[in-house]
């Protein structure tokens, strides 16, 4: 397998492994809007999960996006 497809490979399983925290999260809540609604009727450690699952998302969108940029580059 190239550097390319392992990079690609591994920001997909942390984009789907952060979008499964998310979902898990929100799992048991009957109210999806508005956020602050959302965020009061989780209990703690599913905030933390929620949290931890976002920041998965944005940090496998951030390094994509930098990945591109520096493909694009050479």
């Amino acid at each position: 397998m190239t550097p390319d497809k392992k990079w690609r490979l591994t920001n997909a399983v942390g984009f789907l492994s952060g979008l499964l925290a998310c979902l898990d999260a929100l799992r048991d809540v009957r109210v999806l809007w508005p956020p602050d609604v959302v965020w009061e009727a989780l209990r703690s450690s599913q905030r933390l999960e929620l949290g931890g699952g976002i920041a998965l998302i944005v940090v496998t969108l951030v390094t994509s996006a930098l990945q591109r940029r520096t493909a694009a580059g050479r």
